[in-house]
């Protein structure tokens, strides 16, 4: 192959500008020559032009679209890219082997940043977070390698195939998070890909078309900022419990709600991709006094108050925005003047916010749930894990039964001992211990589950009507 790649630095337009000519030859065998003699080709020269005097401008912070048919010279273009760009550029296919932990261990410097790399990459799943590379299907391990490349700290990020093992909505998704990550960051996004589905989300400062020969069309756009197209075919509907029940799996906290409200689910294309769940406040949330100035009575908690109970996106559809629209668009929907949020994930990620809700503190467990779970953590439970009924039941049938329930009855809070059972009627820890021991596996899975779930740091969000 021979290669003509001068590049030079327009100062007047700010930008790099090469001048790339490209030919493959032809090896001359008994049967190329035959070849030649049968359809009548010329093989004097024996080259085949794949680019002449195609001139490139491509800025720092540029989004670049390359497609065109498979075999058609996309890779060429990008290898010579990578060629000039040396140690300032990641390519994708030449990443380093993921090492064999978790992948939430995998990237990032701390935790909050691993779940913002893998939330781009459309890998943000809870159970997903804990398993390692070779666990993941071939398409979670292509999202992996983007995240890979995102973390890299390189300037230029360089991709050929891309997102061609994903279904086509989960690439519209994945496209345009990618993208809005690279200009958030000041990266230099080139992809090739035979697919001529992505421009919309991709959104590109540049698209090269490559045909067969040396026919290729470039064009140079300055785009503004846009939604996903995948967003823009959601639809919100009223839903009821059963629209929940499907979706509900994917929630961190299992299935059982206590005095829902409201339902409300998103739509694609006939398919439920997300849930929310109004539901009855609890007497007594931490940050409740601190949004509204006084702790309102039960009368006006049951009239004028409603909880965010759970918001589920699918995890094909999540980092698009639909979380927050979840939220913006039911919250005048309710016939209540407050609304609160208690989540850990808003800890992380400033979803309800978006929507409108306000900040107004983040909790922190009790000493007396911090000593439960430490207890059982001596015995081989995460506390990470503990939120989920599944993990725990798994704990429970390898563990002995009365060494869990021995770590449970140092729970020494009255109110701890009604929420833990979901009874009222506990007082003493007597009466707690012999409800325990009275227990079956599932019923303590779901009762540590509950500490788990209490052990964990939140952010209490509020909402008021009359704001607007």
């Amino acid at each position: 192959m021979r290669a003509r790649r001068v590049r030079r630095y327009d100062k007047e337009r700010g930008c790099y500008v090469y001048d790339i000519g490209f030919s493959t030859g032809v090896e001359l065998t008994e049967r190329t020559v035959k070849v030649g003699e049968a359809f009548g080709v010329g093989l004097d020269d024996r080259r085949f032009l794949l680019y002449d005097d195609f001139e490139l401008r491509l800025s720092v912070g540029d989004v670049v679209y390359l497609t065109g048919d498979s075999g058609s010279g996309k890779s060429v273009l990008l290898d010579a890219l990578r060629v000039d760009l040396g140690d300032q550029a990641v390519v994708m296919g030449e990443l380093p082997e993921p090492p064999d932990v978790p992948i939430v261990d995998a990237l990032g410097d701390d935790f909050s940043e691993a779940l913002e790399l893998l939330s781009r990459v459309g890998l943000n799943d809870a159970y997903l977070f804990l398993r390692k590379y070779n666990e993941l299907s071939a398409g979670q391990r292509y999202r992996f390698r983007l995240a890979q490349m995102i973390d890299s700290g390189k300037r230029f990020w360089l991709c050929d195939e891309f997102c061609s093992l994903l279904d086509r909505v989960t690439a519209r998704v994945v496209a345009y998070s990618v993208q809005k990550h690279a200009r958030r960051v000041g990266a230099t996004l080139v992809v090739a890909s035979s697919h001529t589905d992505l421009l919309a989300d991709l959104n590109p400062d540049i698209r090269v078309v490559k045909g067969w020969g040396e026919e290729v069309m470039i064009s140079y756009d300055t785009p503004e900022p846009r939604g996903c197209s995948v967003a823009d075919e959601v639809e919100l509907e009223e839903a009821d419990k059963s629209d929940y029940d499907r979706l509900s799996y994917l929630h961190y906290r299992g299935g059982r709600l206590v005095f829902p409200q409201r339902f409300y689910k998103m739509t694609h294309r006939d398919e439920e991709v997300g849930v929310i769940v109004y539901k009855y406040p609890l007497v007594r949330t931490q940050g409740r006094r601190e949004a509204v100035g006084y702790w309102p009575d039960v009368d006006e908690l049951n009239r004028d108050w409603a909880l965010i109970s759970r918001v589920i996106v699918h995890p094909k559809y999540r980092g698009i925005g639909l979380g927050s629209r979840l939220i913006s668009e039911t919250l005048r929907l309710q016939d209540r003047r407050h609304v609160e949020l208690v989540a850990v994930m808003a800890l992380y990620s400033p979803f309800a916010e978006r929507a409108g809700m306000k900040l107004i503190k983040k909790t922190e467990p009790s000493n007396r749930v911090l000593y439960a779970v430490n207890g059982l953590r001596r015995l081989g439970f995460d506390p990470g894990r503990m939120a989920s009924r599944r993990y725990c039941r798994e704990q429970l049938e390898v563990l002995d039964r009365d060494d869990v329930i021995a770590a449970l009855r140092k729970v020494s809070s009255p109110l701890l001992f009604r929420r833990i059972s979901r009874r009222s009627d506990f007082s003493t820890r007597p009466e707690f211990r012999r409800w325990l021991e009275s227990q079956d596996l599932d019923r303590l899975a779901q009762s540590i589950q509950i500490l788990g779930v209490l052990a964990q740091s939140k952010a209490y969000l509020y909402w008021c009507r009359d704001w607007a």
